[in-house]
């Protein structure tokens, strides 16, 4: 039995060289928590008044930085606030009318899968974080 088991090395790779995907997906979270830590209260204050769905932005950051969430709610609304983030996309956000079409896309499909997981708290925190920004 021993012989057939896969071997793990420390570097996130499969005894054969391949890449573990769990380890891969740790990455891709941590690299998206990172990224969005970084970025995205700079480019929400720059875009603020462009972003119609600005209020379910903001609700979704705060639930990805609850320690409350459940870890996979966290991944999947980090993935959709990274790509919020992320200068370049499908169609990028200095398109008037649709450059946000996508990032509001992304967003919605995640919050659809999550809603449960976003709570009266967060929606909260995302409107005075608004009214904070109109001063």
């Amino acid at each position: 039995m021993a012989a057939t088991q896969a071997r793990f090395g420390t570097d996130g790779t499969i005894g054969d060289g391949t890449i573990d995907p769990a380890q891969a997906g740790r990455d891709d979270a941590r690299r998206d928590e990172e990224t969005v830590r970084r970025g995205f209260w700079p480019k929400l204050k720059r875009v603020v008044t462009r972003v119609p769905f600005a209020e379910e932005l903001l609700a979704a950051y705060y639930c990805a930085f609850d320690r409350g969430t459940p870890h996979h709610v966290r991944v999947a609304l980090l993935g959709a606030l990274a790509y919020f983030v992320m200068p370049a996309d499908m169609l990028p956000d200095i398109v008037p009318a649709l450059g946000f079409t996508d990032d509001a896309a992304v967003l919605a499909g995640v919050l659809k899968l999550v809603v449960s997981h976003l709570g009266p708290q967060h929606r909260e925190a995302a409107r005075h974080a608004l009214d904070e920004m109109a001063r």
